[in-house]
Parts: C-alpha cells; structure tokens; sequence
C-alpha cells in the first residue's frame, strides 16, 4: 500500500486547485495543469487525494481521467460539492487545510522547538547568549547539555553567532553532517535534496560528513557543501550571503527562474515564471517582506510583466 504523496507534491496540486478553481483560469493554464497531471504518478495521486477527480475516474487511463476533467470542470466542481456533508467532504477539507497550512508553515515540522512560517524571520537569543536567526520555513530543534551546545537543523536557513565564555562545544547538526563552531559567525542551510551548505562569515567552522570520521575546517569567506557521504567543492562565499537577515535578497547574474525560486520561499502564494524567460539573467537587490513590490522591480529592467490573479497568484510572463 502506497503511503501519503510528499507535501512537496500536496502544494503543487493545491496550487492547481487554486489556479483552475479561481474562475479566471487561462487556456494555457489548463494545458500546464495538463502537462503537470501526466508528468508522474504522484502527481495523478496528489490530485486524486484532494477530491478533485470523480471516483468514478479512478481506474481510468490518466489521459482520459485529465482529459474528462478538463473538458467540464463545472461538473467536477458540482461532483465535489455533492460530497458535502459525507465522510470524504470531511477528508478533503482537512487535506486543503493541512496543504494550504504547510504553504505558511512547514507542517512536519509543526512541533519543533522553533519554526518559521513562510515569509517570517526570527531572532533570537539561545540561553548561552548564542545570537541565533531563523529564516523563512525553518525549523530547529535545540539540544543543550552539560557536555555540549547542540541545535538540529531539520529544515531552512539559520545565521548563528556564537557566544564567548562557555566551554562547551557548539555544534550544529543536520542529517548530513555535524558542524563545529571555532567561535563563529556562520550560515547553515539545508536545501530540499541530500545536503546541506555552510557558509562561514568569521573565523571558522570544523565541519564532518555523517558517514566520515575527520573534520575538515572552513575558513572565513568560505563555503562547502556538505553531503552524509563527503563534501563538495570549497568555493568563495558571496559577501551578500547574509542579506536575508536584512531582509533583502541579493543576486548578482542569476537566472531568473533561480530568483523566482528564491523568492517564492518567502511567498504563502503560487509564484512562477514562464518557462520562455527562465533563462534571463537579473543582478539587483530585493525586499523580502514586500514580494509585489519585488516582482514588479522587474518590470522597468527585463521584458516582462507580472500576471496576477488575487493576492495568491503570480506569474513572470513575457511582455506585450
């Protein structure tokens, strides 16, 4: 028996259950959503699990199940509403919350010690007066003993600045590795794959991989990628790596799919860009506690406008 679809997959569908169900759906929108239903399995599950196939569509071809439905979406929308009242009426609405919840807080994450929701930053002090800042969808559980000074990073971004005057070593753990701070300034960040990036601002950081017995030092304006199974290349770290505890993201020739990706981890909404535009390249500096004001930044220095429907929907298109 097949477990629950990942919540990477839940958002997507829900964001689809938006987009089609806002009543202001384009017809490439519809041959997206088309495209997204057929590209896998867990895609066809996800949105079958929200409610918004007929039952009836179940054994059917995932052709014919996407076709049906896009052909008469009032009908499955009246489908839908017929369940009210019933058992799967009640699934449903608990699937939409817990999929919009997760789009404002990473839900798994709900009983951590501290967590962000999307868009929110904290600061604050660990009781060995350890300066620590969350970014957006993090979550950190802390782990202080007698011997040591230790916090889990299960999901996000964190700046740590670490206190003087205590004995204890300071590490910061991930599934991947264990980092040791040298009296410290530093950024740790796990990414949605299988490693984590440290990127040390001040002195340094002794780092080891999950599987490896030696550490390896990071210097000051360095930074490596950390698997379970070893480390990545050193490379130099951007001097604007620490501009989200600003609130600012800097970007420096980038793709601009890479900085709508950025900025959609700080957005609760569905933000995308058009495929055709993917590959433009965009240095700037942009506010992260204002994502209209951030997109429509880019208006005045590429050739594109910003498509929205509502306030959670958004979309990069070229222009004219």
């Amino acid at each position: 028996m097949k477990g629950p679809v990942s919540l990477q997959i839940l958002d997507e569908a829900i964001s689809w259950q938006l987009r089609l169900g806002s009543g202001e759906s384009r017809p490439d929108d519809e041959a997206a959503f088309a495209r997204w239903h057929s590209a896998h399995s867990e895609h066809a599950r996800a949105w079958s699990q929200l409610g918004m196939l007929d039952r009836s569509l179940a054994g059917a071809a995932p052709k014919a199940a996407r076709n049906a439905l896009l052909r008469s979406p009032g009908e499955s929308r009246r489908k839908v509403r017929r369940l009210a009242g019933t058992g799967l009426s009640l699934l449903l609405v608990g699937a939409l919350a817990l999929g919009v919840g997760n789009r404002y807080t990473p839900i798994r994450y709900a009983f951590s010690d501290l967590v962000t929701a999307t868009g929110e930053q904290r600061e604050l002090r660990l009781p060995d007066n350890t300066r620590l800042v969350l970014n957006s969808r993090t979550a950190v559980d802390v782990r202080f003993d007698a011997e040591q000074r230790r916090i889990v990073l299960l999901s996000g971004e964190i700046l740590v600045e670490t206190a003087h005057g205590d004995s204890r070593p300071f590490i910061v753990e991930t599934d991947e590795g264990r980092l040791r701070a040298l009296g410290t300034r530093f950024l740790v960040e796990r990414d949605d794959g299988d490693s984590t990036l440290l990127s040390v601002l001040q002195s340094a950081v002794a780092a080891r991989p999950e599987q490896l017995p030696d550490e390896r030092v990071i210097n000051q304006g360095q930074q490596i990628r950390v698997r379970a199974d070893g480390f990545g290349a050193v490379e130099a770290n951007s001097a604007t790596a620490d501009a989200w505890t600003h609130g600012m993201l800097v970007v420096d020739n980038v793709r601009l799919s890479e900085l709508i990706d950025q900025l959609a981890r700080y957005s609760p909404g569905y933000l995308a860009v058009d495929p055709a535009l993917a590959d433009l390249r965009i240095t700037g500096s942009f506010p992260l506690k204002n994502i209209d004001l951030a997109l429509s930044s880019l208006e005045p220095t590429l050739p594109v406008r910003i498509e929205k429907h509502g306030q959670w929907w958004s979309r990069v298109v070229p222009r004219g």
